[in-house]
């Protein structure tokens, strides 16, 4: 299988990468500044601005290309611990698990090596 990656796999994989990490600046940006007491509502006001720090570290990790894998690992980390959050506190899991997979869809379209597990 060859690793080298098509031109429009390239365009893919920036597009979503770089709508996601949208994602993730709008969503640190809410705990730090819009809407705090959502993280006071789950006990975690005391940890809102170091949540939305390392968010915005591993958003951008992710979207440039030298460091998606690291990007790619801190984000899976992050919405596991999103998903587990949303499952103790009754509410739906869909869509931290469809970023989780949208995340690890643009890291094997970015690192097609990832696909050789050895």
């Amino acid at each position: 299988m060859s690793t080298e990656i098509s031109k429009t796999s390239k365009i893919i994989g920036w597009v979503i990468a770089g709508k996601l990490t949208a994602l993730y600046l709008f969503s640190a940006s809410g705990k730090l500044f819009l809407h705090p007491e959502q993280m006071a509502q789950m006990k975690l006001a005391d940890w809102r601005v170091i949540i939305a720090l390392g968010e915005i570290g591993s958003a951008l990790l992710f979207l440039f290309p030298k460091t998606n894998k690291y990007g790619a690992l801190l984000l899976s980390a992050y919405m596991g611990g999103a998903i587990i959050l949303h499952m103790t506190n009754g509410l739906s899991i869909v869509m931290p698990s469809v970023v989780l997979i949208l995340v690890w869809i643009v890291a094997f379209i970015r690192n097609p090596e990832l696909y050789k597990l050895k």
